[in-house]
């Protein structure tokens, strides 16, 4: 199978390109090799290449900065997505697209599923949104929602994200503050490729799918257990939400159930196990 993966240089799409470089023709497409958000462009190269599918690591991410910049947020975010949607179906090709928790309030106590209603509460959430109503479009659709991403694949690039710079913090013997009133189904990058690929070589029916590590915890309960398996006697100060001034509003509680994705025989790794692993493969890698 040939397969496209845009965004390759990012961390999700480092990880999705090592993941199917194993077995299928894989074409990595970095900022430089594709503009997502140039329609033309995505047209040309995609009828060029002819993949049998399309993976798109290529997002907006800035969740404050979307706020004074809703454009960036939504030609990156959703309106890319529309162009890759349409080449895809050109071509004859599956798009597979990642989406987030922040497209829900977070007003529950349960994880949210794939059928609940969406009610995105920032500019960032509802540009995620958008994405995922084009992606819907074409009928070989994978949409996948995924969040608090970390973890690096082999070669990929330095982890952003709460979790990297908590490694690196604890590594400087710094304490760590983290959120005690945020809830979260932390996402290990390498995990969400590999159940990517499961989706695709198992030819599941399409969709929308919650695509995290099973469980959930706060960042708290995160930090402390990130802590243990480096064996750091570090400081965690818990904080809430309302102690941080942030330009975006954030759903509180945000765990995603995996149930549907476990119902076509794909089973996530707990939280801890994958934060177990990366801890690993950055004690292999230092």
């Amino acid at each position: 199978m040939r397969i496209v993966v845009t965004g390759a240089r990012g961390q999700l799409g480092a990880a999705l390109v090592h993941e199917f470089s194993t077995a299928h023709e894989t074409i990595a497409l970095g900022r430089a090799d594709l503009d997502v958000t140039d329609d033309a462009a995505v047209a040309a190269l995609m009828k060029d290449l002819r993949p049998q599918a399309i993976l798109n690591g290529a997002a907006y991410n800035d969740v404050d900065g979307a706020e004074d910049h809703p454009l960036d947020a939504l030609n990156l975010n959703a309106f890319a997505v529309r162009a890759l949607a349409n080449a895809a179906e050109d071509c004859g090709a599956a798009l597979i697209h990642y989406s987030t928790d922040f497209v829900f309030d977070g007003a529950t106590s349960e994880p949210h599923t794939e059928e609940e209603r969406p009610n995105p509460q920032s500019t960032y959430a509802a540009s995620k949104l958008l994405g995922e109503w084009f992606a819907a479009d074409l009928d070989r659709h994978y949409v996948l929602r995924v969040e608090s991403l970390f973890g690096r694949a082999p070669n990929g690039p330095e982890p952003k994200g709460s979790v990297g710079a908590m490694v690196r913090r604890f590594e400087a013997g710094e304490e760590v503050r983290a959120y005690d009133d945020r809830t979260v189904s932390p996402t290990y990058v390498c995990d969400a490729a590999r159940a990517t690929r499961e989706l695709l070589d198992r030819q599941a029916p399409a969709g929308l799918y919650h695509c995290v590590n099973s469980g959930s915890c706060t960042w708290t309960e995160l930090a402390r257990e990130l802590a243990r398996l480096m064996g750091v006697d570090a400081r965690v100060v818990p904080i809430r939400m309302d102690d941080v001034p942030l330009r975006a509003r954030r759903p509180r509680y945000c765990a995603l159930s995996n149930r549907k994705l476990a119902a076509v025989g794909i089973a996530m790794p707990s939280w801890q196990d994958a934060l177990a692993r990366y801890v690993e493969s950055v004690r292999a890698s230092g």
